[in-house]
């Protein structure tokens, strides 16, 4: 076969699979996006699959209505920009130190680490020392329990290691010290990692539930997931007590958990094109002269 033809097939066949698999990652967010967009009988009848029908913006208007909402959104927003650059700080700050070969028991802190990953003490001792810490029905319940991922760490590790010990050795001639190091030429050479692990910091905040479900009882600092959850378990008990009283059910509690997930999924899309540019590697291509 011709060598042109047979590049020009294989590029047939990459562009058909990729357009096949962007379209069946597509079709779950389609489908929800369609259920709470459409009205009760598409929904009930099984009608609705990737196109709305029966253009219905109920439930959208079911999720505003409530007046915590809104300050739920804006304490979400308020705590996973905080939880993220505690995490971060807290990262960089313990990764660092552990790329140092003299660091005493460097050994010891690195098993106790890995340790962490495979082994914890579990839910109801981790809720004990939450509650003789104080910390219960406050902020600071959903920070310090998660400020540092073991496996984002030795991810930090493995990358500030991949970085020249040269570019360090000429900071130190020149006068630096560690902390000025790490400013100075660590942090701006690792700037995609770190904007990487801080995305996925920001990711696992914003859809932490489990947590707030147990540390949290003051409405005032439900965050947004919990309160979409409380909700929707609202409007599956409103459903029940209406379809017992013959009564119309206005908003279906499918179409308002698939509302619910498109409220708290859009803020995350708006968000990543920002940093995608930081998932580039290769910075460090020519940083290091002969």
């Amino acid at each position: 076969m011709n060598p042109k033809a047979a590049d020009r097939t294989f590029d047939i066949v990459n562009i058909a699979f990729l357009i096949l698999f962007l379209f069946l990652s597509l079709v779950p967010l389609l489908h929800i996006i369609s259920v709470s967009l459409s009205s009760n009988a598409p929904i009930l009848t099984g009608r609705v699959t990737i196109f709305p029908v029966d253009l219905n913006f109920e439930a959208y208007s079911h999720v505003l209505m409530d007046p915590m909402m809104l300050h739920s959104l804006g304490y979400s927003i308020f705590l996973t920009i905080l939880f993220t650059v505690i995490c971060i700080v807290m990262t960089i700050a313990a990764a660092y130190p552990l790329t140092k070969t003299e660091l005493k028991g460097r050994k010891f802190f690195m098993y106790l680490i890995v340790v962490t990953m495979f082994f914890s003490g579990g839910i109801i001792p981790e809720y004990i020392l939450v509650k003789r810490l104080h910390l219960i029905n406050t902020t600071w319940s959903l920070i310090l329990p998660q400020m540092i991922n073991p496996f984002y760490l030795i991810i930090l590790i493995t990358f500030f290691n991949s970085i020249p010990k040269s570019l360090e050795e000429s900071a130190e001639l020149d006068g630096s010290d560690h902390v000025g190091t790490l400013i100075r030429i660590m942090l701006p050479l690792s700037m995609p990692i770190v904007a990487t692990l801080g995305l996925f910091y920001a990711v696992n905040r914003w859809n932490g539930f489990i947590d707030t479900l147990f540390y949290i009882t003051d409405p005032k600092l439900y965050p947004l997931q919990l309160k979409l959850y409380q909700l929707i378990v609202n409007s599956q008990i409103t459903d029940q007590l209406q379809m017992e009283g013959s009564q119309i059910v206005q908003v279906l509690p499918e179409s308002l958990k698939a509302a619910s997930i498109m409220f708290a999924t859009v803020p995350i899309l708006i968000i990543y094109p920002w940093l995608q540019k930081y998932f580039v590697s290769g910075i460090m291509v020519g940083a290091v002269k002969g």
